[in-house]
């Protein structure tokens, strides 16, 4: 049997179309495996939050996957963005290493690229999502809320923070989540700063607003809301309830938060979630497995997406060693990935201080830290610093 048809008597259900679920798909299919991946959304999510990759780990599982180019093509090219006062005025530059990494590109583009890869090779089941798991000795009883029901040898949970497959198979959200006293937000704005490619950065204590522009476009920009909070509760769905916190939160607040709360209200995009990670015992339970924000996801800082795509890297990989043995492969899989995973999240910790501190004490010790670092002598160091972590592992030799 060659390579490329390893794993061509494994039917795999992949739950979540996002970018850990086409990674696993597309990682997958290169051995031949029969993937399945239903998604509840109508359709491929477009735009989204710009994501990075950087240090020679991401460049390597990227190349080898054949979407290394097409990244570089539809990448951002974000440059510097830049920590201002209330009225405008410039405090420190943030390097595009730190922010954007090596490549920048938006979600919903990375998405598209694997999408486009896999679409010819692999099902993808749009407008569905799971209704219940039960795992047997054989396979994997699936039904679904639309589709007829279905047995597969392996489901991979890759839909997200608050995955739903998850819930199914581990238990409740709340045994897995761990809330990191802010909250973030972000939708579009009119580009009224006439930003090109750049951003600027206004905090406030607990709380920051940045304007950024990631793509060259004059009319459009993004904006990010992040503030300090105890823990909401909140219906997750109820997007009027969602902006009248953000108005709330953010009433008085200098330099351009009044025109982005304006901007606010018609938002049709808004993208609100508490800044948490998510901490499981194990990846895995019988023949359902955690992938990327799933199994070790924070909602910001901590390089979820390059993690899931190396985590869908070694998950393909340690199956096609193992020619499909799941219980060897998925306890292969979570020896490689789990603390690669637990180290990168370390870095998320920090996301929800770093944009708004508590205090105008800490807010001025942040910008003299980051302007030290951003120096050209310590260029080079700062490179270093962000990569560490993204390339704390070992990638063994997968069959080609």
């Amino acid at each position: 049997m060659t390579n490329t048809h390893r794993l061509a008597h494994l039917n795999v259900l992949v739950s979540g179309a996002s970018v850990a679920g086409p990674a696993i798909a597309l990682n997958l299919a290169r051995y031949g495996a029969r993937v399945t991946v239903v998604e509840k959304a109508p359709a491929l999510r477009e735009g989204g939050f710009a994501v990075d990759f950087r240090g020679h780990v991401h460049r390597t599982v990227l190349t080898t996957m054949g979407i290394w180019d097409d990244i570089h093509a539809h990448q951002t090219h974000m440059g510097r963005q830049t920590v201002v006062s209330a009225d405008g005025t410039p405090r420190v530059d943030l390097p595009s290493e730190m922010m954007s990494g090596d490549v920048e590109i938006f979600r919903g583009d990375l998405s598209r690229i694997m999408y486009e890869h896999t679409k010819d090779r692999v099902e993808y089941v749009f407008g569905d999502s799971i209704a219940s798991l039960t795992d047997t000795p054989d396979g994997v009883d699936v039904t679904f809320e639309r589709g007829a029901p279905r047995r597969f040898d392996l489901v991979v949970a890759a839909d997200g923070l608050h995955s739903h497959t998850r819930r199914l198979a581990f238990g409740d959200e709340s045994r897995y989540l761990r809330f990191f006293d802010h909250y973030v937000a972000g939708f579009a704005v009119p580009n009224h700063l006439g930003l090109s490619r750049t951003g600027h950065l206004y905090s406030e204590p607990g709380r920051a607003v940045l304007i950024g522009n990631y793509d060259g476009d004059r009319d459009r920009a993004g904006a990010l809301l992040v503030f300090r909070s105890e823990q909401l509760t909140y219906d997750r769905r109820d997007i009027a309830a969602q902006k009248r916190i953000l108005a709330e939160r953010f009433a008085g607040m200098g330099w351009e938060a009044p025109t982005v709360l304006k901007a606010l209200e018609d938002a049709d995009d808004l993208y609100f979630d508490a800044i948490a990670q998510i901490h499981v015992d194990r990846l895995s339970q019988g023949r359902v497995v955690l992938l990327g924000d799933a199994g070790y996801g924070a909602t910001m800082g901590g390089m979820g997406t390059g993690v899931a795509v190396v985590g869908s890297y070694v998950l393909a990989g340690e199956l096609a060693l193992a020619d499909g043995d799941h219980r060897t492969a998925l306890a292969a899989y979570e020896a490689r990935i789990g603390d690669f995973a637990k180290g990168c999240q370390k870095t998320s910790g920090n996301a929800g201080p770093f944009f708004a501190p508590v205090s105008a004490r800490r807010i001025r010790s942040r910008d003299r830290m980051y302007r030290m670092l951003g120096s050209r002598l310590l260029s080079g160091f700062f490179k270093r610093l962000t990569e560490k972590a993204a390339t704390d592992i070992e990638l063994p030799e997968y069959p080609a």
